[in-house]
């Protein structure tokens, strides 16, 4: 497994629409492999294949108690709604509030290549929804519920440290 390059927030592949992908191979898998520890390496919750320069319909996503990746990942019903502070591996540091669907299930393929449902709440729930904006071009601070509310946290601080963990 490698530790790859997160592309920063201004690079044009994070705003294009990445391609659904037509089938699960040695090769995806590996590097589903290497974005879990790129996920994890930058203390992440989720990442999408376009944040390392693959315009592909791919995401991951560890909340604690979820771990999991999604290809060709769909929204198949959302419901109830929440503002909580977010924060993106592409603009490291910066966090700001977004409201989003509490309740979602989605679709799509697991790395085994067979169709898998999922239904997901809170935390999961944002993670997902916040890396299938990145499949579709739409960055986290296209969504703030107010824009004046976007902020630099200190990496070092307490504040890092919880908003990190939440």
């Amino acid at each position: 497994m490698a530790v790859l390059t997160v592309l920063p927030v201004d690079h044009p592949m994070l705003r294009r629409k990445a391609s659904r992908v037509r089938g699960v191979s040695a090769g995806l898998r590996t590097f589903v492999d290497d974005m879990f520890e790129t996920m994890q390496a930058h203390r992440g919750a989720g990442l999408a294949a376009p944040q390392l320069g693959r315009p592909w319909r791919v995401i991951v996503a560890d909340t604690g108690s979820e771990r999991f990746a999604l290809v060709n990942p769909e929204v198949v019903r959302a419901s109830g709604a929440a503002v909580a502070e977010e924060g993106c591996l592409s603009l490291p540091n910066w966090y700001g509030p977004v409201e989003r669907a509490t309740d979602v299930t989605v679709k799509g393929l697991g790395l085994d290549g067979t169709s898998v449902r999922r239904r997901l709440r809170d935390l999961a729930a944002r993670v997902v929804l916040h890396e299938i904006d990145h499949l579709d071009g739409v960055i986290f601070t296209d969504r703030l519920v107010d824009s004046e509310k976007l902020r630099f946290v200190d990496p070092r601080s307490q504040e890092a440290q919880e908003l990190r963990a939440s």
